[in-house]
């Protein structure tokens, strides 16, 4: 009986989750710059658009900019739950971690040497730079033998790598250095259909191998002694999860750029609404991360008349009051 109250409140909760999705995916496409009624948006959707611009405005900027922003929070959330799961810490965060700061310092080499010429290699170039974080950052917890000082090593790393990217763009050409410090900001403004579709690949290839070892990310909540005695290789497992995190951030930073603490804060709020099992935590995160982040884009590009804000600007306001809350918050536990 309990099992089953508790299984009609989780997907309540899931239906309830689903449906503000909805909700925030319909504000996406009615909310900006430019006056349309809903009637004329639904209209141009499942019929005709009005006219050529109406057609532009809607198919070729709010759709992209609202599915990529479902897709980037989503997977932001996500890699952020993992994190947090896998190395037992909840302030664990792909910015906090260096994975974000790596990533930019790779896509801003090749931004700056290729330009837009070849934008394939851009999320390559991206996740090489995470992967060279997350290396330093487990090398560093290596020497020191002891893992769970792998958040303070990601802030060492994040600030080290920031510097070099900062050092990179201070001798770069002006127009080219000015162009990647605004994406650096993070920013949906230049998103095309063709992101949507990488960062929903490498989304969905992530969460089934998340699916698939949920047991055994599970097991190391228990501790790495608990987890390696019901047979889990702990080291393998938890350097699969950096990589898989590195490459689902790398592949969102390369289109969106540094977009922080979104990894940080949705998954508390998740804990506390549907559960702390991987499962649970992957799919309320989906649900939350998405909408999060579709609501920030709305609000980044209506706050102001005749300019938009930077995302990263918006999450970072947030993460920051929110990682003050969690500090305060862990005080009065303890």
């Amino acid at each position: 009986m309990v099992n089953v109250l508790s299984l009609n409140k989780l997907t309540t909760k899931v239906c309830l989750l689903t449906a503000f999705l909805l909700i925030s995916l319909v504000a996406g496409l009615n909310f900006g710059p430019a006056n349309f009624t809903p009637g004329q948006v639904l209209n141009c959707l499942i019929a005709s658009c009005d006219n050529p611009i109406s057609e532009m405005v809607i198919w070729q900027v709010r759709v992209p900019r609202v599915l990529v922003a479902l897709v980037a929070g989503m997977g932001l959330a996500i890699t952020g739950a993992i994190l947090q799961n896998t190395t037992r810490n909840p302030l664990a965060d792909p910015y906090l971690f260096g994975i974000i700061s790596g990533a930019g310092l790779g896509a801003t080499l090749a931004n700056l040497i290729l330009g837009d010429e070849l934008s394939i290699t851009l999320p390559l170039a991206a996740f090489l730079g995470a992967l060279f974080a997350i290396t330093i950052v487990v090398f560093i917890a290596k020497a020191l033998q002891r893992m769970e000082q792998l958040l303070l090593a990601g802030v060492a790393v994040s600030f080290m790598l920031s510097s070099i990217t900062q050092f990179i763009l201070y001798f770069g050409e002006p127009f080219a250095t000015n162009r990647v410090i605004f994406w650096l900001m993070g920013s949906l403004a230049r998103v095309e259909m063709s992101n949507f579709y990488v960062i929903a690949t490498i989304l969905l290839i992530a969460i089934a191998i998340i699916i698939a070892l949920h047991r055994q990310i599970d097991a190391l909540l228990l501790g790495d002694e608990s987890a390696a005695s019901l047979g889990v290789n702990v080291d393998q497992l938890r350097l699969l999860m950096l990589g898989l995190c590195a490459a689902l951030s790398a592949t969102i930073v390369a289109y969106c750029g540094g977009i922080g603490f979104v990894g940080l804060m949705i998954p508390h709020i998740v804990r506390q609404l549907i559960g702390v099992t991987t499962l649970k935590l992957v799919l309320g995160s989906a649900l939350i991360g998405g909408s999060f982040l579709i609501w920030v884009d709305i609000i980044a590009r209506s706050a102001l008349t005749h300019a938009e804000i930077p995302i990263g600007i918006i999450t970072s306001a947030l993460g920051s009051i929110f990682f003050l809350f969690i500090m305060l918050r862990t005080r009065k536990t303890n």
